[in-house]
């Protein structure tokens, strides 16, 4: 029982880290196995650390650095990697568990997506409300928070699996529990941007 819930506290730490920031997950993931600074992953995650693709997951967290902290820039970001960050997770769940059956693996990236999309969608929900202030510092903090907040994930997960596990999983309850009201202030801030561009541009849209 114990020795099964560490690779499960490993996989919902990372994917609940990649719903956040993916590049900055893989990223991390991939140097901490290839250096040895995080040994508690599964070994089958070992091509995270390959030369070309912590690459391309540097460049990738470079341009989503400085995209994430440009308002309008990043809320385009975000509805984009609303299908690349799960996917992302999906990817990396089934890498860690490739040595499982069909069915474990099935059940590792079906976990891994839908931890994955909680935490983007909640994250590009409030970054969202967070927009409607217009105002860049604080997308700029908020951007930094996130960054760091995934990066510290990740580490828990590798060395302290329970403490990953304890945190994912009460962030897992806050979402649930927040998710109607933030659904409601979404709605909200998108009716005034429908308002506003009926205004300037028409024809006439209507969020339900």
């Amino acid at each position: 029982m114990t020795s099964s819930l560490v690779p499960l506290a490993g996989l919902l730490g990372i994917s609940f880290a990649s719903g956040v920031n993916l590049y900055a997950a893989v990223l991390v993931v991939g140097l901490g196995i290839r250096y040895h600074w995080l040994t508690g992953f599964p070994p089958e995650l070992a091509p995270l650390g390959h030369p070309l693709v912590l690459a391309v997951a540097a460049v990738l967290y470079c341009m989503e650095f400085f995209a994430d902290k440009i308002p309008i820039v990043s809320a385009i970001w975000d509805a984009i990697h609303t299908f690349v960050r799960p996917i992302g997770a999906v990817v990396i769940a089934l890498t860690a568990a490739s040595h499982l059956s069909p069915a474990d693996q099935t059940i590792a990236a079906l976990t891994g997506g839908a931890v994955a999309l909680a935490s983007h969608t909640t994250k590009m929900g409030v970054r969202l409300l967070a927009h409607g202030s217009g105002e860049p510092f604080t997308q700029a903090a908020m951007s930094a928070g996130e960054d760091v907040f995934a990066v510290t994930l990740v580490v828990l997960a590798s060395r302290h699996p329970y403490v990953a596990l304890s945190i994912v999983c009460l962030l897992l309850v806050l979402i649930a529990c927040l998710l109607p009201l933030l659904w409601k202030a979404i709605r909200g801030v998108l009716r005034g941007i429908a308002r506003w561009w009926n205004k300037w541009f028409g024809p006439r849209i209507v969020p339900n």
